[in-house]
C-alpha cells in the first residue's frame, strides 16, 4: 500500500505555533480571571475525588459558590473516621482502575469494579426502579455517617446543593438539610446507585449530558419534571459565551488542520459557513503541525499508551508534522514517566509537551488552554467524551468500566469518536484517517450533535433566569 503524502509544513512554523499557543494561553487566563471576580455564594458545590470527571463537572460553576468547592474527605469538616473512609474508597477505586494490567489477577480484580458499577442493557425499555445492593450499601454508609461532615457544613447556610457525585445528593435528601438538591450526571449512562431507594419520594433533581441518561433516570423511577437535559458543563474559556465565539474560531482553524487534502471542505464548506460564519482570508494562519493531546485518567491508568503514541509518531514529530501533549493531570509519577519518554526521544517541550500540575485548579486551567489548539483528543471514553461538542474528534483507548462502555457507544452513535487501532502503528492508520477527512468529519459531527451550552443552561436553572425548552439548533443546545 503506498504511503500517505506528508503534511506540508512551512519552515519555522513550529516557532510560530508555539507563540500562538502562548498567546492563546494568556488570553484564556485573562478570560477566566475577568469572569471569576468574587461573587456572593448562591449554591453549595460538592464533589468527590473519584477520578477527574466529578471535579471537572462542578468546576465551571464555582463562581456561583463563591469560588469554593467541597471535596468529600478533604475540606468538608468530616471527622477523622469519615476522612479515613474516603481515603480508603479512593485508594480502592484507583487500585481497581489500574488492576487490568496486572498479569493473571488483573482481570478478575477489575471485574469487581465492573460488577459494582454495572449498568443493565438499555433495551428492552422497562421499569428499573427497584432498589439494588449498591443502593442498600450506600444507604447503610450514610446512616453510619458518610457525608455527615458535609451535611453539618451546608446546614449553616440553607442554599441549594449542587453535586456531581451521588452520595452527597442522597445524603442531603435523607437529612432534609437543604433544598433544592441538584445532581450532575457525568456519563452517558449510569448505575441505579445514582437514584434514591424510593425515587418518587426523593427531592433530587438531575442535570444530564444527553438523552440516553435522561431516559435511564426515568427507567429508574425519577419523574420527568426532575430531569433537566442540559449537556455537560464545558469550560467557559473554550466556549466564550452563549454565542460560542471562542469555540467557532477554534473549530474553523481545526477543520483546516484536520483536512489537509480538502476532502471535508469540498463537501461541507457551505454547511460550515452557515453555522460558523464566513471566514475572512486574513484570519487564516500559516499551516501548523497537527496537535494530538493524550490524557490519562485520574487513577493514572493506560500511561504506556502515551509512550507508544510518541514513539510511533517520532519521525513525524521531528519533521514538524505533529506535536503531542502528554497530560498527566496531577499525578507526579506519571508526569515523570512522560518526561522520561520525551527525553528518551530527544524531543523539545515544543515537540512533546508534558502537562503535570500541582493541583486540580492548575490542571483544569492548563488543560483548557491546551485544548484551544488541540486537533485530536486521545483519551479513554470518560466524561471527556462530551468535549467532542467543542468540535474535537476523540480517539478512544479501551474503556475502563461500564459507564465508559456506554460513553464509547454514545460517541460511536453520534459519529464523533473512533476506537484506537494499535497505538504503535499510529504513524500509519492515524494519517490514513486524516487524509481521508475522517477526523474532520468526526469534529463536525460532534459539534453538530453534542450539547455545548450545558454550563449556561445549568446556571439558568440555578439562578432562575431562564427556562429550559427543547432546542433543535446545534447553536442553542
Amino acid at each position: 500500500m503506498p504511503s500517505s503524502p506528508p503534511l506540508q509544513t512551512e519552515p519555522g512554523v513550529l516557532a510560530f505555533f508555539a507563540s500562538e499557543r502562548k498567546s492563546l494561553a494568556e488570553d484564556s487566563d485573562r478570560f477566566v480571571r475577568d469572569r471569576e471576580k468574587p461573587a456572593p455564594q448562591c449554591v453549595w458545590l460538592a464533589t468527590a475525588d473519584m477520578g477527574y470527571g466529578h471535579r471537572r463537572a462542578v468546576y465551571p460553576l464555582r463562581s456561583l459558590a463563591g469560588g469554593e468547592i467541597i471535596v468529600l474527605g478533604e475540606n468538608d469538616d468530616a471527622a477523622l473516621l469519615e476522612r479515613k473512609l474516603w481515603r480508603r474508597l479512593l485508594a480502592m477505586y484507583a487500585a481497581l482502575s489500574q488492576a487490568r494490567s496486572i498479569p493473571l489477577i488483573g482481570k478478575p480484580l477489575f471485574g469487581i469494579l465492573e460488577r459494582f458499577l454495572s449498568i443493565p442493557s438499555f433495551y428492552p425499555i422497562r421499569n428499573l426502579s427497584r432498589s439494588t445492593i449498591q443502593v442498600e450499601i450506600l444507604d447503610s454508609f450514610i446512616r453510619r455517617g458518610l457525608c455527615s461532615g458535609m451535611l453539618r457544613r451546608i446546614e449553616s447556610n440553607r442554599i441549594p446543593l449542587v453535586t456531581s457525585f451521588y452520595a452527597p445528593a442522597i445524603a442531603a435528601d435523607h437529612s432534609g438539610a437543604v433544598e433544592p438538591i441538584y445532581c450532575i450526571v457525568c456519563d452517558a449512562d449510569l448505575n441505579r446507585v445514582w437514584v434514591a431507594r424510593d425515587p418518587w419520594e426523593s427531592r433530587i433533581q438531575y442535570f444530564v449530558p444527553c438523552g440516553k441518561a435522561a431516559q435511564r433516570l426515568q427507567a429508574y423511577g425519577v419523574p420527568r419534571e426532575r430531569i433537566f437535559l442540559t449537556g455537560f458543563p464545558l469550560p467557559h474559556e473554550l466556549l466564550g459565551g452563549r454565542d460560542l465565539p471562542v469555540l467557532k474560531k477554534n473549530l474553523l482553524a481545526r477543520l483546516h488542520r484536520l483536512d489537509p487534502l480538502n476532502r471535508f471542505w469540498s463537501l461541507h464548506a457551505k454547511n460550515v459557513e452557515h453555522f460558523l460564519g464566513r471566514e475572512e482570508p486574513s484570519s487564516l494562519a500559516p499551516p501548523s503541525p497537527l496537535t494530538i493531546t493524550y490524557t490519562v485518567g485520574g487513577a493514572g491508568a493506560q500511561r504506556e499508551i502515551g509512550k507508544k503514541i510518541a514513539m510511533s509518531l517520532h519521525e513525524r514529530i521531528k519533521r514538524q508534522e505533529v506535536r503531542i501533549n502528554l497530560v498527566a493531570g496531577t499525578n507526579a509519577e506519571i508526569g515523570r514517566y512522560f518526561e522520561d519518554v520525551r527525553m528518551e526521544l530527544k524531543c523539545s517541550p515544543d515537540e512533546i509537551a508534558v502537562l503535570c500540575a500541582d493541583s486540580f485548579d492548575q490542571y483544569y486551567r492548563q488543560f483548557s488552554s491546551v485544548l484551544q489548539t488541540t486537533d485530536i483528543l486521545w483519551t479513554k471514553p470518560s466524561e471527556l467524551s462530551f468535549y467532542c461538542a467543542l468540535g474535537i474528534p476523540v480517539v478512544m483507548t479501551p474503556a475502563l468500566g461500564p459507564q465508559e462502555e456506554f460513553n464509547r457507544k454514545w460517541l460511536h452513535e453520534i459519529q464523533a469518536g473512533f476506537r484506537q487501532e494499535h497505538p504503535e502503528y499510529a504513524h500509519q492508520w492515524l494519517f490514513d484517517m486524516l487524509h481521508n477527512g475522517r477526523f474532520a468529519d468526526a469534529a463536525w459531527s460532534g459539534f453538530l450533535k453534542a450539547r455545548k451550552l450545558g454550563l449556561y443552561k445549568i446556571q439558568d436553572v440555578l439562578t432562575g433566569t431562564g427556562i429550559l425548552s427543547p432546542e433543535t439548533s446545534p447553536l442553542t443546545r
